[in-house]
């Protein structure tokens, strides 16, 4: 596999190339491009609405928090065994096998509202149930190819442009993120109701998954891949710990709140749209249920991800990595509390999707800022330890969440201590006091790195 990724003979990267290369159907590029575009079409179209289809199949808040907790136990357990592998014997056929899986993973989910409740014996396995079986294999090549990803990157750009090299892949994987939403509320907005709808966008996933299956294993050229080190156990995961540059340390720990508040309430960001708040969308001769409005949501946020990220990146070549980084965290750390207090109307909302996609203006920075210190050839284990760390101490987060989402219990605080006065206040759970704990964690996240978090020397 060529390993230019858009850099002139200086080094710099041009983040049209990928495009160019795209369109002049070169193998590599087409491989690649095809591998994230579809399969981040696939999960784009199908994740964000797993929690209200698990809803609608009779799971309780909690459980949906649960099914948020366990999408960050594979988040943490997939990516270093992949880093691992990627270092060491290269990604085809760790990406092919894990593309299988995630593609049966979506058909998983097709099947749980198709065949229902599933009685063996005196036990019932409700339908939901399935949809717990189809996470485990619908998030494995979202997860494990991650380290394969960064190494990539790493192998290919010149540190001082690590940035602007991660930028040039996110656009194009971003794009998946820009369509698939759209595809799914127009599939929604065609049907008579959301389950009818989101089996079709299922079936489109499986579909977008077979394709790309396919095209990578046949097309993908491994021979210029560079290999490091086998994997020799778990001790080699403590060594890997121990090994992490000293100035990962504060960005992970800013890194790891940020994303526990953000895993608390993310599930229920659908939910919040089509039934706490059920905001649909009229206007232009146009009529969307909320369901099929929330898409349309997801596309005005990664429209304004993909138009903030190039400049912001560009712009950490003159002002370093850091302030972008602390953009991103911020942003996930008070769309919480303004989405869950917001008015139910249609333009706020939009306003307010529209914000939330800043959150990814950063996310180039972040990268680099994770795999620059790394040894050239260990970027995919330096990226592996790094997210085993934060996602293993986020697995908790979204059942938190969920407690708090669908408890209906109230602490009343007393009314004098000491000498003091106090005024009546009792805390009262539901989806207020989860959104609103999930923005306090964030923010204490990102005071943490505004004061702590260092830069990489490149952009220093």
């Amino acid at each position: 596999m060529a390993t230019d990724h858009g850099s002139d003979g200086d080094g710099d990267v041009d983040l049209l190339s990928a495009f160019r290369q795209f369109f002049a159907l070169e193998r590599d590029v087409l491989v690649l491009s095809l591998s994230m575009l579809a399969f981040s079409l696939a999960f784009q179209m199908t994740s964000r609405y797993v929690p209200e289809y698990m809803r609608i199949l009779g799971a309780s808040a909690s459980v949906i928090g649960l099914y948020g907790s366990v999408g960050n136990l594979i988040s943490a357990v997939y990516p270093y065994p992949g880093g691992a592998v990627s270092d060491r014997i290269g990604s085809r056929f760790a990406l092919t096998a894990f593309a299988v899986l995630a593609t049966v993973g979506f058909g998983v989910w097709y099947l749980a509202s198709v065949v229902g409740d599933i009685a063996v014996g005196p036990v019932t396995m409700p339908a939901w149930g399935l949809v717990f079986v189809g996470l485990f294999l619908a998030q494995a090549w979202k997860s494990f190819g991650l380290g394969a990803t960064f190494a990539i990157v790493k192998q290919s750009v010149p540190d001082e442009r690590l940035a602007m090299g991660f930028a040039s892949t996110e656009v194009f994987r971003r794009l998946g993120f820009l369509i698939g939403p759209l595809a799914a509320a127009g599939l929604l907005a065609a049907t008579a109701t959301f389950v009818g709808g989101f089996q079709l966008v299922l079936l489109a996933a499986v579909g977008c998954g077979a394709v790309a299956t396919v095209a990578q294993h046949v097309l993908y050229d491994a021979s210029e891949d560079s290999l490091g080190k086998s994997f020799e156990g778990v001790r080699q995961v403590i060594d890997d710990l121990r090994a992490m540059p000293e100035t990962l340390r504060p960005l992970l720990v800013a890194d790891t709140l940020v994303r526990f508040a953000n895993g608390m309430v993310y599930v229920f960001f659908v939910i919040v749209v089509t039934e706490f708040l059920s905001v649909g969308f009229s206007g232009f001769g146009v009529t969307l249920r909320p369901d099929a409005f929330f898409g349309i949501l997801l596309g005005v946020e990664m429209v304004v991800a993909i138009v903030s990220m190039l400049p912001v990146s560009k712009l950490t070549e003159a002002f370093g990595l850091k302030p972008a980084v602390a953009l991103g965290f911020s942003v996930y750390a008070l769309f919480p509390l303004a989405l869950i207090y917001a008015p139910a109307d249609q333009w706020v909302l939009l306003a307010l999707f529209a914000y939330s996609g800043l959150r990814f203006a950063g996310l180039p920075a972040h990268k680099a800022l994770i795999v620059g210190p790394a040894e050239r050839d260990a970027g995919g284990r330096v990226t592996g330890t790094y997210y085993l760390i934060r996602n293993t101490i986020v697995i908790p987060s979204a059942a938190l969440g969920g407690w708090l989402y669908g408890s209906e219990w109230a602490v009343s605080l007393p009314e004098r201590v000491g000498p003091l006065s106090l005024p009546d206040l009792t805390i009262q759970a539901g989806p207020e006091l989860a959104f609103g704990v999930a923005t306090a964690i964030g923010i204490v996240g990102v005071l943490y790195f505004l004061i702590f978090g260092e830069e990489f020397e490149a952009y220093a």
